[in-house]
């Protein structure tokens, strides 16, 4: 199983029955070193599950006390493909380490 970590739209139910098939349970965790930034989305699909056009992304700020909440959720690898095809191009894919200690995927924006 695959643990992503997730700070916006995959948490909204509908967007979790469209990406996957299934609700998603998780566990609260934080992000240190990061900060949400809004941005655009230009995916027609995305902007109308989320039911928004800017959504916010995490990007690294080299500052520790910098702090994005989200929860960590679990997934197989089918999913973390289907989550690949969800999110758009501004958006890449990267392995953090979380408050908690725990590793996760995570999907954030270029370093600030």
């Amino acid at each position: 199983m695959i643990a992503l970590f997730s700070y916006g739209s995959l948490r909204q139910r509908k967007v979790q029955l469209a990406t996957y098939g299934r609700e998603l349970e998780g566990q609260p965790d934080v992000l240190a070193g990061y900060a949400l930034v809004p941005v655009e989305i230009g995916d027609p699909r995305v902007v109308e599950l989320s039911g928004a056009a800017v959504h916010s992304i995490a990007c690294a700020t080299g500052n520790p006390g910098d702090q994005v909440e989200g929860v960590v959720f679990t997934l197989g690898q089918d999913e973390l493909a289907a989550t690949d095809a969800y999110e758009v191009e501004v958006y890449s894919r990267i392995e953090v380490t979380l408050e908690s200690g725990r590793r996760a995927w995570a999907y954030v924006g270029p370093p600030r």
